[in-house]
Protein backbone atom coordinates (compact mmCIF):
# COMPACT_ATOMS: atom_id res chain seq x y z
CA UNK A 1 0.00 0.00 0.00
CA UNK A 2 1.33 3.43 -0.96
CA UNK A 3 1.12 6.28 1.51
CA UNK A 4 0.91 9.60 -0.32
CA UNK A 5 0.78 13.18 0.93
CA UNK A 6 -1.13 15.74 -1.12
CA UNK A 7 1.16 18.79 -1.50
CA UNK A 8 -1.87 21.08 -1.86
CA UNK A 9 -3.94 20.29 1.24
CA UNK A 10 -1.35 18.33 3.25
CA UNK A 11 -3.50 15.23 3.70
CA UNK A 12 -1.50 12.03 4.09
CA UNK A 13 -3.49 8.92 3.19
CA UNK A 14 -3.41 5.52 1.52
CA UNK A 15 -3.42 5.34 -2.26
CA UNK A 16 -7.13 4.44 -2.29
CA UNK A 17 -7.94 8.11 -1.54
CA UNK A 18 -6.11 9.14 -4.72
CA UNK A 19 -6.49 8.35 -8.43
CA UNK A 20 -3.45 7.47 -10.53
CA UNK A 21 -3.02 9.44 -13.74
CA UNK A 22 -0.05 7.65 -15.26
CA UNK A 23 3.46 8.77 -16.11
CA UNK A 24 4.38 12.39 -15.37
CA UNK A 25 6.47 14.92 -17.30
CA UNK A 26 5.45 13.74 -20.76
CA UNK A 27 6.12 15.98 -23.74
CA UNK A 28 2.78 16.36 -25.44
CA UNK A 29 2.32 16.45 -29.21
CA UNK A 30 -0.83 17.73 -30.83
CA UNK A 31 -2.24 18.69 -34.22
CA UNK A 32 0.39 19.34 -36.86
CA UNK A 33 3.04 17.20 -35.21
CA UNK A 34 4.57 14.22 -37.03
CA UNK A 35 2.57 11.02 -36.72
CA UNK A 36 5.50 9.21 -35.09
CA UNK A 37 5.72 11.85 -32.31
CA UNK A 38 1.98 11.76 -31.65
CA UNK A 39 1.99 7.95 -31.63
CA UNK A 40 4.90 7.90 -29.16
CA UNK A 41 3.06 10.36 -26.89
CA UNK A 42 -0.14 8.32 -26.99
CA UNK A 43 1.25 4.82 -26.56
CA UNK A 44 4.88 4.70 -25.40
CA UNK A 45 5.43 4.83 -21.65
CA UNK A 46 8.40 4.11 -19.46
CA UNK A 47 8.11 1.15 -17.15
CA UNK A 48 11.23 1.50 -15.03
CA UNK A 49 12.48 -0.72 -12.28
CA UNK A 50 13.34 1.96 -9.75
CA UNK A 51 12.49 5.65 -9.48
CA UNK A 52 9.38 6.71 -11.41
CA UNK A 53 7.37 9.94 -11.57
CA UNK A 54 3.59 9.56 -11.62
CA UNK A 55 0.61 11.91 -11.76
CA UNK A 56 -1.96 11.51 -8.99
CA UNK A 57 -5.24 13.29 -8.19
CA UNK A 58 -6.56 13.71 -4.67
CA UNK A 59 -9.90 12.17 -5.67
CA UNK A 60 -11.53 12.06 -2.21
CA UNK A 61 -10.05 15.32 -0.98
CA UNK A 62 -9.17 18.62 -2.61
CA UNK A 63 -9.34 17.16 -6.15
CA UNK A 64 -6.04 18.67 -7.29
CA UNK A 65 -3.36 16.97 -9.37
CA UNK A 66 0.17 16.39 -8.10
CA UNK A 67 3.23 14.32 -8.92
CA UNK A 68 4.73 11.58 -6.78
CA UNK A 69 8.32 10.38 -7.10
CA UNK A 70 8.44 6.77 -5.99
CA UNK A 71 10.37 3.54 -6.35
CA UNK A 72 8.51 0.86 -8.30
CA UNK A 73 10.43 -1.90 -6.52
CA UNK A 74 10.10 -0.89 -2.86
CA UNK A 75 7.03 1.42 -3.17
CA UNK A 76 9.00 4.07 -1.25
CA UNK A 77 7.64 7.56 -1.92
CA UNK A 78 10.48 10.08 -2.06
CA UNK A 79 8.37 13.23 -2.44
CA UNK A 80 5.19 14.73 -3.82
CA UNK A 81 4.91 18.13 -5.49
CA UNK A 82 2.37 20.17 -7.51
CA UNK A 83 1.79 19.02 -11.08
CA UNK A 84 2.22 22.45 -12.65
CA UNK A 85 5.97 22.02 -13.26
CA UNK A 86 7.82 20.70 -16.30
CA UNK A 87 10.53 18.85 -14.38
CA UNK A 88 11.10 17.68 -10.81
CA UNK A 89 12.11 20.42 -8.35
CA UNK A 90 15.76 20.38 -7.25
CA UNK A 91 14.89 19.43 -3.65
CA UNK A 92 13.07 16.32 -4.92
CA UNK A 93 16.05 15.31 -7.06
CA UNK A 94 18.34 15.79 -4.02
CA UNK A 95 16.03 13.65 -1.85
CA UNK A 96 16.13 10.84 -4.41
CA UNK A 97 19.92 11.04 -4.86
CA UNK A 98 20.39 10.95 -1.07
CA UNK A 99 18.70 7.55 -0.91
CA UNK A 100 19.60 6.29 -4.40
CA UNK A 101 23.08 7.59 -5.30
CA UNK A 102 23.17 5.35 -8.40
CA UNK A 103 20.05 7.01 -9.86
CA UNK A 104 20.91 8.39 -13.30
CA UNK A 105 18.36 11.18 -13.49
CA UNK A 106 14.74 11.75 -14.25
CA UNK A 107 14.84 12.31 -18.01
Amino acid sequence: MLLLTCPHCGTAAEETEFANGGEAHLKRFGPGSPDADFEAYMFNRKNPRGVHFERWRHAYGCGKWFIAARCTVTLEVFATYPAQVTEPPEDVVKAIRAKRPDWEGWA
